[in-house]
């Protein structure tokens, strides 16, 4: 690298994080150690200005900040200030889901300096990418890739889905973390409740898939730079429960690529390359990819600790060339 990086980080509190498990938090510490310029702010303090001649037209109230592997003791912070995007070189977009209203307008303000050159600042992922790509929906693009699966508000599409599959899984379109999925099973006198509760509360539809019993061996995570795979972790769900997401007790374990993960992961890499997805975390369980997590993906440090890898290396590797391209 030619020069060093100013990088802002748009990300929920830093004082908060796991320091062993975060995934923001690895790539701010590889950032750090290559010389980059640190900064950090929350999205809540985003701001589009237009009609003036001076100042930015995206700003935040940004701290500068170093960062170290020091429980209790991990973030160092300056004064807080106004801080022009466009004067940076990368914004990573890590705030975590869900994918509401909020998210989106923060894409939108972003576009606004997306890119390379003076007075823009190459947004990670790209804004307008994830904007078009909420996680459980831009899996459906590679339907040969995927279970059976249903979207839908339509209720009585869902109970005939229920009656051809039996064993299902239910999960909000737009949640995250393994937040709000239930499994029903044949004998579940559940649903209709279940339903009920749902649609009273929210106008977004529900996802429905079939239930892969494969995800008692693990539901695969694999980290895409670029689009080009690095590496797996598996995660296995708790027992007596039916999601496997570490948010809910999933147990982390080391896994090999299969032949299948391979070719999923080749049918998907030029799309994600090609619109500026460079991080990415897609899910699969047994032969089937259930969801491509383009928000804030996370398994960094868990596969660094299982391949002995720099993933968050390779991530900045992948940014710079785009920068300096």
């Amino acid at each position: 690298m030619s020069r060093s990086l100013r990088v802002a980080v748009q990300m929920d509190p830093l004082e908060t994080v796991n320091i062993d498990g975060d995934s923001t938090f690895a790539m701010m510490l590889e950032a750090q150690a290559r010389g980059y310029e640190l900064w950090v702010y929350p999205v809540t303090t985003l701001s589009l200005v237009e009609g003036e001649d001076k100042g930015g037209r995206v700003r935040a109230r940004a701290r500068r900040v170093e960062v170290r592997r020091e429980r209790g003791n991990h973030a160092t912070f300056g004064e807080e200030q106004v801080l022009d995007l466009g004067q940076t070189d990368v914004i990573l977009m890590r705030q975590d889901p869900p994918f509401d209203m909020g998210y989106i307008t923060a894409t939108h303000m972003l576009e606004h300096i997306h890119g390379v050159g003076a007075g823009r600042s190459l947004v990670v992922n790209d804004p307008v990418a994830v904007r078009n790509a909420p996680e459980k929906l831009l899996v459906t693009h590679f339907p040969h890739l995927m279970p059976p699966t249903l979207v839908t508000w339509d209720t009585r599409e869902i109970l005939a889905f229920r009656e051809k599959y039996q064993d299902i899984i239910v999960k909000p379109l737009y949640g995250n973390g393994g937040s709000g999925i239930f499994r029903i099973k044949p004998d579940d006198e559940n649903l209709g409740a279940l339903l009920e509760m749902h649609f009273a509360r929210s106008r977004e539809p529900l996802m429905i898939q079939r239930y892969e019993p494969a995800v008692r061996q693990g539901d695969k995570r694999i980290i895409l730079v670029d689009g080009e795979e690095i590496g797996a972790i598996n995660r296995v769900p708790a027992t007596g429960e039916a999601r496997s997401n570490m948010h809910v007790g999933g147990r982390a374990m080391s896994v090999e690529l299969t032949p299948r993960d391979r070719e999923i992961c080749e049918s998907i890499g030029p799309y994600l390359r090609d619109h500026g997805l460079i991080f990415t975390g897609i899910d699969v369980i047994g032969n089937w990819l259930t969801e491509i997590n383009v928000t804030s993906p996370t398994g960094l440090q868990e596969l660094d600790r299982f391949d002995g890898i720099n993933s968050a290396g390779l991530i900045w590797d992948a940014i710079e060339r785009r920068v300096l391209a």
